[in-house]
């Protein structure tokens, strides 16, 4: 990507005839980031405000995920909405379906006269964010793919050696026997169990997880994460947490906390754990690839996204969008998005980004970090691994974790509960393709 911070939309006199300055236009961006993500979204923030005095942008912080989607709809709705926010990965079909409610991002860009290329930002992330004909409806911001990390110590505790082979779940399930018979009480936990154990895994094994390309060619998809690749790893990880080798701790990302503090030994999360990890780990720690299942034709393939972009509400002001487009471009720049995938994990959204991080030599001085970026863009996307675009994805997730904690817990089968997600999730799908036809 061409170096640009503000060029072609900043410029201009900031002076009235007066000679006093003009006020500033400002920018509302809400987002659902706490913690060392919220410190370093706030750090961009302030970089941006302080780069120049024609705009300044307010971060307001608006709760999870879901919470922020919900406040920026009520918002809307009261006509009180903000000018930019962040919707994570799953809302994209309900934004996508907000008539009246969004201004597409390439539409703010050209308005603004900013220099803009779609074609700047790599395949696996924009896809999730562009129309079937390219034009991009989002900015991708924080982007990231899940991985396996791993407690080097723990494994060296059980007599493991702490540089084994972990690509398959295969060899993790071995890992898991000697770390059970050794004592230790959390083999392995995860964060976001759908996404990294349904989503990720479909697409990472080159399988539907529904029909109409995961809802990319129409509103009319079907589930179908209830197949034979789905049902076997779920079932395996339903009688490892039987057996006590795999320990559930919750929906997000509650089992963090335990791996940070070294209690667990293996952890399947996001990318953009390393932030944290990094921060507050006190033990020597790993990155691995997601493990796969051997023998899966095409396995490994792609995984997937998850995380947030950033969309554009209507209702605003044409200076107001300017400031919008100077931001969103702002984060797009070489080295503003560079510093933050090595601060967070993030996947690099542009190549120019992951280029200079390479050259930086910041992949050699953290090995592993770059895994990420390859388990993503090692292979083109498949029509089974672009990503999903479902309408009331939140509410279906929400199911889908009711369903897997009843494999977790022995009360379901895993085909039974991928059954039943399949039949409640297709009456979710039946309602929103009503409404938006």
């Amino acid at each position: 990507m061409k170096k640009r911070l503000l060029s072609g939309i900043l410029a201009g006199s900031l002076l009235a005839s007066s000679g006093g300055a003009l006020a500033q236009t400002e920018v509302q961006f809400w987002h659902a980031f706490t913690g060392r993500l919220g410190e370093l979204v706030a750090e961009q923030i302030e970089t941006f405000n302080s780069s120049q005095s024609e705009y300044k942008v307010v971060g307001s912080h608006k709760g999870n995920y879901s919470e922020t989607l919900n406040a920026g709809i009520a918002a809307f709705r009261a006509k009180e909405q903000p000018h930019i926010l962040m919707v994570f990965e799953v809302g994209t079909a309900t934004m996508m379906g907000a008539k009246g409610a969004v201004k597409p991002v390439y539409n703010v860009m050209s308005d603004a006269g900013a220099d803009f290329n779609p074609d700047d930002y790599i395949g696996s992330v924009k896809g999730y964010y562009t129309t079937t004909d390219g034009k991009m409806l989002s900015l991708p911001f924080n982007s990231s793919t899940p991985v396996l990390w791993v407690n080097e110590d723990a494994l060296k505790a059980a007599g493991i050696d702490p540089e084994i082979d972990l690509s398959t779940w295969s060899q993790v399930g071995s890992v898991l026997d000697t770390l059970k018979k050794s004592g230790h009480e959390c083999p392995l936990t995860t964060a976001w169990q759908s996404w990294i154990h349904l989503e990720n895994l479909s697409a990472y094994h080159n399988v539907p997880f529904a029909t109409q390309d995961n809802g990319f060619a129409g509103l009319d998809t079907e589930l179908a994460m209830n197949g034979p690749l789905q049902v076997k790893h779920l079932q395996a990880m339903g009688d490892w947490a039987k057996d006590g080798k795999f320990v559930y701790k919750g929906r997000r990302n509650e089992g963090g906390a335990d791996f940070r503090a070294g209690a667990c030994a293996l952890f399947t999360e996001s990318s953009a754990g390393y932030a944290g990890i990094k921060k507050e780990a006190q033990f020597e720690f790993s990155v691995r690839p997601l493990p796969y299942w051997d023998g899966v034709e095409g396995a490994p393939q792609n995984t997937i996204i998850g995380g947030a972009s950033l969309w554009i509400m209507e209702g605003h002001e044409s200076e107001e969008y300017k400031g919008a487009a100077a931001f969103l471009n702002f984060l797009s720049s070489t080295d503003i998005q560079s510093k933050w995938h090595q601060d967070t994990g993030y996947l690099p959204i542009t190549a120019a980004a992951g280029d200079k991080t390479k050259a930086d030599g910041f992949y050699i001085d953290n090995p592993g970090t770059d895994i990420a970026v390859i388990q993503m863009t090692a292979k083109a996307p498949t029509a089974n691994s672009k990503g999903l675009r479902l309408g009331s994805f939140d509410q279906i997730r929400g199911i889908l974790d009711e369903e897997l904690e009843s494999i977790w817990s022995g009360d379901k089968t895993a085909q039974e509960a991928m059954d039943s997600a399949v039949e409640r999730g297709n009456k979710l799908l039946r309602r929103f393709e009503q409404a938006n036809n």
